[in-house]
């Protein structure tokens, strides 16, 4: 037995083996959920304001109306769009990516 960090293509996997590099277990990766997340914004404020909230309280957020949202997917910013009303349904909402963030971007924001 070599003490070579690649394996050895004698003990290689059989052909009918899924491998996760060649793509044939590509499908069991796509399955896998993530979170995906829209913020529409922020607020900060003392503990004592949040404990006088209440039914019918306004809570003030950073973005305005019209700013593009950051869609997060598992806590990174992938994407950013344009809230709209979903055709099918009125009573539901989505986002209208109008932004996908490169890798780099999202990184540093994080």
């Amino acid at each position: 037995m070599s003490n070579s960090p690649f394996p050895d293509t004698a003990t290689a996997p059989a052909a009918d083996e899924p491998l996760v590099g060649d793509g044939r277990n590509l499908d069991s990766i796509l399955r896998i959920p993530v979170l995906v997340q829209v913020v529409l914004g922020s607020a900060t404020m003392p503990v004592a304001n949040l404990m006088k909230l209440g039914r019918g309280a306004v809570v003030p957020l950073d973005h305005r109306v019209g700013e593009p949202v950051d869609v997060m997917v598992n806590g990174r910013v992938v994407a950013r769009g344009e809230i709209v009303i979903v055709e099918e349904d009125n009573s539901r909402f989505g986002v209208s990516l109008t932004e996908v963030v490169g890798p780099s971007e999202s990184d540093s924001a994080a």
